[in-house]
């Protein structure tokens, strides 16, 4: 059901850049800003045999069913600002920050997606008053494209990869006129990648001001996504930042059909595999190659690689629905990976790790129910 490999180029000493602090202020000033829940999940933690099971759940994040707004919103506000040439700042809400923007002519932003950043860089799009042009491979799910769609953006799909649709968007993108947000990484592209990242702080300072409450703990174990790498990029800069005293174990999780990351580390350098969009039900998972701006950080921070079957991601689906959390197939691949890691062959690898039983782990569900029809079709009830 799983596939786990130890990264044999884990650097023990690695410390990342420590966190950049402007994207929460930024991110508060985003029409619908609120910290996302952080919710304990006591029973399924019971059952696992493990102390503690938290999930950030990025199901509802500025007003869309997933955490990628944050990136993209970030990295256009950075890109305006290198275009402007001159910060847009000081600005309260966005009827501001555009009058401060009036001196710039009106932009394209271009990208491609699996749906969920796509949908992030559209709805920046229309917050800037600007149009948006989105490419993703043909075969995604009509729920996504319509709620690109809904945006106001254009939507281009292309018969071909998740890799061949970031290649087309990447030279539509060249425009004097555009401005590419893509969360993918290149030799020659990784600026906006990074800045991608850097927008997923906010997450983790929400977690962090949480979990410094009374009662709470830091995690010894946080189980991240990983399609392209680049939300593993920012676990990993948050949680091997420098100063703090106990790192916790940072695992990957890709499905089996496009374990890209995996594959890499094996190979000790990135790989591309042929990745259809059917190569599993975690539609935003399903990416070919590594993105170069967050390969190192995988490389030297990750401590273990983790593919999963789309059978355990439904399994999963289920587990969180029963516990009033809504996750659609990519949303629940962290909880895939903690049930496969669990498992009774897997132990050897969990004592390499430092695993015990009296664990305390941080989930994060990257989307809700993004997929309305297949969610139902999994947890057997319609989505709330």
């Amino acid at each position: 059901m799983a596939e786990l490999l130890l990264n044999p180029h884990r650097v023990p000493s690695y410390r990342s850049a420590a966190p950049v602090a402007g994207p929460r202020s930024f991110h508060s000033r985003l029409p619908g800003y609120a910290p996302t829940p952080l919710r304990s999940l006591a029973p399924l933690a019971a059952r696992l045999g493990i102390a503690d099971l938290r999930v950030k759940d990025e199901s509802a994040r500025l007003g869309l069913p997933a955490y990628k707004v944050l990136g993209a919103s970030w990295a256009t506000y950075r890109a305006i600002t290198l275009r402007l040439g001159r910060s847009p700042e000081p600005w309260a809400d966005l009827a501001q920050l555009r009058l401060n923007l009036r001196d710039l002519p009106p932009l394209r932003l271009v990208t491609a997606t699996d749906g969920n950043h796509g949908r992030g860089v559209a709805r920046v799009a229309r917050w800037l008053g600007w149009p948006a042009e989105v490419y993703l491979p043909r075969g995604s799910a009509p729920a996504r494209l319509e709620g690109i769609r809904s945006e106001g953006a254009l939507v281009i799909e292309v018969d071909g990869t998740y890799d061949e649709t970031v290649a087309r968007a990447a030279e539509a993108g060249t425009a004097t006129d555009t401005l590419l947000i893509q969360d993918h990484g290149w030799p020659g592209y990784e600026e906006i990648p990074e800045w991608v990242a850097e927008g997923y702080e906010t997450i983790f300072a929400e977690v962090d001001e949480e979990l410094s409450r009374p009662g709470h703990a830091e995690p010894d174990v946080v189980l991240v996504q990983i399609g392209v790498g680049t939300l593993a990029s920012a676990v990993v800069r948050h949680y091997r930042r420098p100063g703090l005293s106990t790192p916790p174990v940072l695992i990957g999780v890709e499905p089996t059909g496009a374990a890209c990351a995996l594959r890499s580390i094996a190979a000790g350098q990135p790989v591309m595999l042929a990745v259809g969009a059917d190569a599993s039900i975690m539609a935003g998972l399903n990416c070919g190659t590594p993105s170069s701006a967050a390969w190192p950080a995988m490389r030297d921070g990750i401590d273990a690689f983790l593919a999963v079957e789309d059978g355990l991601a439904m399994r999963a689906m289920r587990e969180l629905a029963e516990a009033g959390v809504t996750a659609g197939e990519s949303g629940a691949a962290g909880l895939a990976g903690l049930l496969a890691l669990l498992q009774p062959e897997h132990r050897e690898a969990r004592a390499r790790l430092g695993i015990g039983g009296a664990i305390r782990v941080l989930l994060l569900n990257t989307e809700g129910a993004t997929d309305p029809d297949a969610w139902a079709r999994v947890v057997g009830r319609p989505s709330a």
